[in-house]
């Protein structure tokens, strides 16, 4: 299991490398660059993307070069815009910007917001409670929910209960977790009938001044909402998975086996048929989680006014902040591949009888 959990390790590298080269060059043909952001706050247009409406063709060559690579910049000197090249770096060749950002990277230099002046490390430890909290809420209340239902619905497959429960679940999934989380504003968050829930942060003001057991119950009256919204799709698809898990499990024969010992229908669930069926779904607890931290909470979070990575992720693409995209596709990219092998020592840890170094070999 060592060698392969090395070989697992190695491959890291050269994936997380693809992952950065991939994107970065993607990045250098999109328009509306941070210089760009930066002439069209200067010139009070608000927003860099009004500036490709159109083309000037009285711009003339002697101020931007026949190409004028800055349609936003009529009117500014051209020193004004050299000299913001140099700011953010876009005077050197993108090979050679390439290579000075992984060499950074490596040494755990991710750099600074080009518009928030603060480090990316501070930025994203200042964001991350938020999306801790819808992560590992969403996830774990996902599972406690999930596993006992699609259980119960492998055991009463083809009766009323399966059947209304999956008319349910499909309900569910079906819904967008956005528009599940405005439902849950408009009915509980004071939109239009009862106000029973807070709208805005995971604290109240006064959360300082409340007792220990005050500030645990405020802090699950804040993201009570946010969690329900945002585990509404991971609910339908884990107990749907679960559930034809436990059944493909159920029609072997070592359950029959089971069965005619004289076993209760009990041990053999939980003591013969769990262990296997849950390896699928133990699998899939690293890209639930992952899914839920990193990529599914940008609406969540506007909707109920958090201020987490989802938003940050969202804000910095918008703005073309180039150290907080790049700084956190490293960070969460290589979070991605580690998680991934812990969730092969997970199948091992579940199911010994797995060897990993035998089937690679």
């Amino acid at each position: 299991m060592g060698a392969y959990i090395l070989r697992r390790l190695l491959l890291v590298i050269p994936t997380l490398l693809g992952i950065m080269i991939i994107n970065f060059t993607l990045v250098q043909f999109v328009p509306g660059g941070p210089v760009e952001q930066v002439i069209a706050r200067v010139q009070g247009e608000g927003d860099v993307f009004s500036g490709f409406a159109g083309g000037n063709e009285d711009v003339g060559e002697e101020t931007f070069g026949s190409d004028s690579e800055y349609l936003g910049a009529r009117g500014l000197p051209k020193e004004f815009i050299e000299e913001l090249e140099r700011e953010f770096g876009f005077d050197k060749p993108p090979l050679e910007r390439f290579l000075n950002m992984m060499w950074n990277y490596m040494r755990l230099d991710f750099g600074e917001s080009y518009f928030r002046k603060i480090s990316v490390i501070d930025l994203v430890l200042e964001k991350m409670p938020v999306s801790i909290t819808l992560g590992l809420w969403s996830t774990l209340l996902a599972y406690l929910v999930s596993i006992p239902l699609g259980i119960r619905k492998a055991v009463k497959d083809g009766t009323p209960f399966d059947t209304w429960t999956s008319g349910a679940i499909i309900v569910g999934y079906a819904i967008p977790g956005f528009l599940f989380a405005i439902m849950l504003v408009v009915l509980f968050a004071g939109g239009s009938y009862w106000q029973i829930f807070p709208l805005r942060g995971l604290t109240s003001d006064n959360f300082e001044d409340l007792t220990a057991m005050g500030k645990v119950l405020d802090y699950l009256w804040h993201i009570t909402l946010p969690i329900v919204a945002s585990t509404i799709a991971a609910f339908a698809t884990l107990t749907l998975l679960t559930k034809n898990s436990f059944l493909d499990e159920i029609k072997k024969h070592y359950v029959m086996t089971a069965r005619a010992k004289g076993l209760s229908e009990r041990k053999v669930l939980y003591g013969h048929v769990f262990r296997n069926a849950m390896l699928i779904v133990i699998a899939g607890f690293p890209a639930v989680f992952i899914g839920v931290f990193f990529g599914g909470s940008v609406l969540i979070e506007t909707i109920f006014s958090l201020d987490g990575l989802g938003r940050l992720g969202f804000e910095a693409a918008v703005a073309r902040d180039y150290p907080v995209i790049f700084g956190t596709l490293f960070v969460f990219g290589l979070i991605g591949l580690v998680v991934g092998i812990l969730s092969d020592l997970m199948y091992v840890l579940v199911d010994p009888r797995i060897d990993f170094e035998k089937r690679a070999g």
